[in-house]
């Protein structure tokens, strides 16, 4: 059975030097509700990656689930961030690191 995760890169926008501590409390509140629903995989801020603020990565049934869940991010919503999806095929030890 294929397994997938779906990551968000959240690239900073024009705006996103004007991000108050209002809009990263919401943000975090996104975050933990995502964790509380069990959607919520890893997620974290770059460091010396310009143009980069961080990445989620979703365990969601469907990337059109992980793409609504990315338009709600209020850094996205908001207008501070853009952001990118990708679909992550996971190779492990179960299916043999898809060989």
């Amino acid at each position: 059975m294929e397994k997938w995760l779906y990551v968000m890169i959240i690239k900073k926008g024009k705006s996103f030097n004007k991000v108050t501590k209002a809009v990263i409390t919401r943000h975090v509140e996104n975050l933990r509700r995502l964790d509380d629903d069990g959607k919520l995989e890893l997620c974290g801020p770059f460091k010396g990656y310009p143009g980069v603020a961080g990445m989620v990565i979703f365990k969601t049934k469907s990337y059109e689930e992980a793409e609504a869940l990315c338009k709600m991010e209020p850094l996205v919503a908001e207008g501070y961030a853009t952001y990118t999806l990708a679909a992550l095929q996971i190779a492990d030890k179960e299916n043999d690191y898809l060989l």
